[in-house]
């Protein structure tokens, strides 16, 4: 049984809150009939038995339309026009001249700032600094963002790295190609450390994402701060000259701290990151042609680690011989020649993407076409150096040959290295450790290897050069290879040394021992008896034989020894 004092309380309380719903819905009944009755638009309007909505359908479309102009208009007008005078683009037109036309795809339009929207200080505005989204490049899909510097200086904040973290994953999900184009004034203050917290989160799917999607960086404006780190991280950086610039710390800071008094383009701008730190990979005189590059360089790539770079027809014929390569090479080994030539002569419509031209210039990397298929080139230079290794060719090389094997490209190199480049300099720098990276990835490889010794390939760098030892797969050598531990000079100073100090004719002695050291050891037969040279080929065949090798190596599978990952000597 009930207590009766319980029951009671029950009764009480069941009718207050009745008493109280009733009170509620005849206020609202109130404020509704007289909003109806001021609206003169309202179909319900003076009626008991319906009443009006808030809004009707058409205010919520209308909302929706000024929502979507409010985001389209960025900073707005005046901003806009600024960043024209300045020589630069917006958000927006960057991404219709990179993507297909009509093929860009908005996500998080109306994502405002988390800490403006919680104090109610500060500007708010519609996608907050950053468009993302994505859209199709040559009829493939492609994940962007595009930071945005008419709001707020394009600078970082929770809510724009969110957005951009949406996308990457997006990428990871499907498996597309990741493409930023930067231009941000860094971390945006009023968040704290949450934008930086944002900075991270970006920084961890970078490396994530890192050899199975291509990650492209486009710097089209600043970069400065934390934010290097994510283009760092990325396949492949592009900048703009005049108008994109990255550094850690700023010239104010750097004045400050080492009293060296130095401008932003000195410091970090696309002829220093392309010609002395070998931070971008290209520079282009203005955005339309660094977009256009990132198009170029996506169009060798698959669209992930398990993909197929795409095929591309040429009307370049498989079985075309160039007879002038038979004569390009200068009869003296001590004369130089350009390589560009050669690798000209020998892929799809002379038709090379060459990346970081003007760094390391001893060593030459990029993407071409054999027979329509995506290649990646590695040869030496004998213009800059003599082609000899040093620090800075090993660590592009390096980071190239690894790339071209995260995405599946074959490797061709063509060998021309008289060694590693002799110094103290060099020494101190720690030329065992670099030029072990470039070793390493070689050896790491997986993707078809092809190889062709053009000239000198001596001592240990001509074990590094994709050679058979290491793992290539096909190994070919002009009639003019110098295959040998080092050149004939050095080795009849050493082998015959006592000989030709008691010589009568110290000189002509040296001179006759040369000759007959190069004509019996500096050559590739020795090598090709060996099998370490598969064929010893005509120049002028060398297309050819490189098409047939690719086409028999098209469904190799190898594995690498299963492993976390490997140590390499960074």
């Amino acid at each position: 049984m009930v207590d009766p004092l319980i029951h009671r309380s029950r009764q009480l309380f069941t009718n207050f809150v009745e008493s109280l719903v009733r009170l509620v819905a005849e206020d609202d009944a109130v404020d509704i009939m007289a909003h109806n009755e001021t609206a003169g638009n309202c179909p319900y309007a003076k009626t008991a038995e319906r009443v009006c909505p808030v809004s009707t359908n058409a205010e919520r479309y209308g909302r929706l339309r000024q929502m979507r102009e409010a985001s389209l208009a960025g900073g707005g007008v005046e901003r806009i026009e600024r960043q024209h005078a300045a020589g630069k683009l917006t958000a927006r037109e960057r991404l219709e001249l990179l993507l297909d036309d009509g093929s860009f795809v908005e996500l998080d339009a109306f994502v405002t700032s988390r800490s403006a929207d919680s104090t109610g200080e500060g500007e708010s505005y519609l996608g907050d600094g950053v468009v993302t989204g994505h859209g199709l490049i040559d009829g493939r899909l492609i994940f962007v963002f595009s930071q945005d510097f008419t709001v707020l200086g394009g600078s970082l904040s929770a809510a724009c790295a969110g957005k951009i973290c949406k996308v990457m994953d997006l990428a990871m999900d499907v498996g597309a190609p990741i493409v930023g184009l930067n231009d941000s004034g860094g971390a945006r203050i009023q968040d704290g450390v949450a934008s930086l917290g944002g900075y991270a989160d970006i920084f961890l799917r970078n490396v994530r994402a890192s050899g199975v999607v291509p990650q492209l960086s486009l710097i089209l404006g600043p970069c400065a701060g934390g934010a290097v780190y994510s283009p760092a991280i990325t396949d492949f950086t592009v900048m703009v000259e005049g108008t994109s610039y990255m550094f850690v710390t700023g010239p104010g800071v750097v004045k400050t701290v080492t009293h060296e008094d130095v401008d932003a383009e000195r410091l970090g701008g696309a002829i220093t990151h392309t010609t002395r730190s070998g931070v971008a990979h290209l520079a282009a005189i203005d955005e339309a042609g660094a977009l256009e590059l990132g198009r170029r360089i996506l169009g060798y790539l698959p669209q992930n680690n398990l993909g197929e770079p795409p095929h591309v027809r040429t009307a370049d014929p498989a079985a075309r011989a160039d007879d002038e390569l038979d004569s390009l090479l200068p009869n003296d080994p001590a004369k130089s020649y350009d390589m560009h030539e050669v690798l000209r002569r020998v892929v799809d419509d002379a038709t090379f993407l060459e990346l970081q031209p003007d760094w390391a210039a001893n060593i030459l990397v990029g993407f071409a076409h054999l027979n329509g298929r995506s290649v990646g080139l590695v040869a030496q230079q004998p213009a800059v150096l003599a082609g000899a290794l040093d620090i800075n060719s090993s660590i592009k090389a390096a980071r190239f040959v690894r790339t071209c094997d995260s995405f599946n490209i074959p490797i061709i190199s063509f060998v021309d290295v008289p060694g590693f480049l002799p110094g103290v300099g060099q020494e101190d720098g720690g030329i065992i450790r670099h030029g072990a990276k470039l070793l390493y990835a070689y050896c790491e490889a997986t993707v078809p290897k092809l190889t062709v010794i053009t000239r000198k390939a001596y001592g240990g760098a001509y074990d590094v050069m994709s050679s058979k030892h290491v793992g290539g797969d096909m190994n070919f050598a002009w009639p003019t290879a110098e295959i040998a531990v080092m050149g004939a000079d050095g080795a009849v100073g050493v082998i015959y040394r006592e000989r030709i100090a008691a010589a009568a004719d110290p000189v002509g002695e040296q001179a006759r021992l040369v000759a007959e050291y190069e004509a019996e050891f500096n050559n590739p037969y020795i090598a090709a008896s060996r099998g370490y040279i598969d064929a010893v080929i005509q120049p002028s065949q060398t297309r050819p034989r490189l098409i047939a090798a690719l086409e028999m190596l098209a469904d190799k599978r190898a594995d690498n020894p299963r492993k976390k990952h490997g140590n390499i000597p960074l």
